[in-house]
């Protein structure tokens, strides 16, 4: 028969895992979770240095449609002779980045797992899965929609003046990363409120009742974002992130510390 535990503090206690690390060991812990994930990204940036020209094709496929939208040269220069070695290094460190990513939101949900319940640590998983879709999301996102209609827009505004653009490898790059890693952080924002509703910062109720002000957000950076003024594109850049909003609103009940309780008292008050 299970056993019961009067003291709820006790009991909550009792669900961390067993020995406490001091502030050496948590030092030592750091340091072994940074040195895997340097090397984690270092053999991922060496996979994509060998691919970096399959990579960068596929980056300037939005640049060269948009330049062949409107009948102009497609190839794009470069100022200085070091710029295209500069740029391998870039795309390589990036894409190495991007490849790790799974590696290392495990390393950091490592580090911090000793200071969670057990009940907590089921979370793992779905964080990681959940942390790395959303990601990916983003970036897709931007890079089929927000930036080529973007792109579109603003060389066809300069062709329609007569100017001809004259863009660099490294300015091209430097947008594209710009955009698509904003994109990307942008839709991590469930997994951001996400860990804050488990400390306690907001709960659901705050974030459903500012609902109409996070909506605000959300469309004047659509607007920022959509190269036209039509409502229509300003919506369809916006829903996705009011999407993310409402979904942060569920992750933050489910994990918010008042919920927890309640589970904990229901299964307490069953034997378990």
């Amino acid at each position: 028969m299970p056993e019961l535990v009067a003291d709820p503090a006790q009991h909550e206690q009792n669900e961390l895992e067993t020995g406490s690390m001091g502030l050496l060991q948590h030092l030592e812990e750091l340091r072994r979770r940074v040195l895997y994930s340097i090397v984690a990204v270092g053999v991922c940036f060496g996979v994509a240095w060998y691919q970096w020209e399959n990579i960068y094709n596929l980056m300037k496929k939005p640049i060269e449609q948009a330049l062949a939208n409107h009948k102009l040269p497609t190839e794009l220069g470069y100022l200085n002779p070091t710029d295209p070695f500069n740029l391998s290094l870039k795309i390589a460190l990036m894409a190495g980045i991007f490849l790790a990513c799974p590696f290392l939101l495990y390393q950091v949900w490592m580090f911090i797992s000793p200071g969670l319940y057990r009940r907590e640590k089921r979370f793992i998983l779905p964080v990681l899965f959940l942390s790395v879709g959303l990601f990916a999301g983003g970036g897709i996102f931007g890079y089929k929609i927000v930036f080529p209609v973007a792109l579109d827009f603003l060389i066809g505004t300069g062709a329609e003046a007569g100017m001809r653009p004259l863009i660099t490898i490294t300015e091209y790059t430097d947008l594209f990363l710009t955009i698509l890693l904003g994109l990307a952080l942008i839709f991590e924002l469930p997994i951001v409120l996400g860990f804050a509703g488990m400390m306690g910062v907001v709960s659901a109720k705050f974030l459903f009742k500012h609902i109409r002000a996070a909506v605000l957000v959300f469309f004047i950076f659509a607007a920022i974002l959509t190269p036209t003024t039509d409502i229509l594109n300003m919506s369809i850049y916006a829903a996705p992130m009011i999407l993310l909003y409402i979904l942060s609103i569920g992750i933050v009940w489910m994990v918010h510390p008042k919920q927890r309780r309640k589970r904990a008292e229901k299964r307490k008050a069953a034997g378990e």
